[in-house]
């Protein structure tokens, strides 16, 4: 169905849970969820979620939901010029908010 809709190049990224295990054929038929979990037993979980952009995804949920709570579900003016400056100020805000309660990590030895 996405095929169809999207083309043939899209690709779904869902993390497969923590106690997911090969397929009995993996190695000679591996199927889409074995391709992933794969990598996941080499390399490890977190090495995964970079590798596939995974965490580009999960920020992309993350900064959503904070549009749903801090400013609205839902667009409130009707007309579209006013909806994208609607749109353009929530954004202004939200990079703002985010930039100024983000913390800063720095990896120890």
């Amino acid at each position: 169905m996405l095929a169809a809709r999207f083309g043939s190049t899209i690709e779904v990224t869902i993390p497969p849970p923590r106690y997911a295990m090969l397929s009995p054929n993996a190695a000679q038929n591996p199927t889409a969820r074995d391709r992933v979990i794969a990598p996941i037993n080499v390399h490890g979980r977190m090495a995964w979620q970079k590798t596939s952009g995974y965490n580009q995804r999960s920020r992309g949920e993350t900064h959503m939901g904070r549009w749903k709570a801090v400013i609205e579900p839902k667009l409130m003016v009707c007309s579209f010029e006013n909806q994208k400056t609607e749109a353009r100020i929530g954004v202004r805000v939200l990079n703002r908010m985010t930039g100024l309660g983000r913390p800063r990590f720095e990896r120890s030895a």
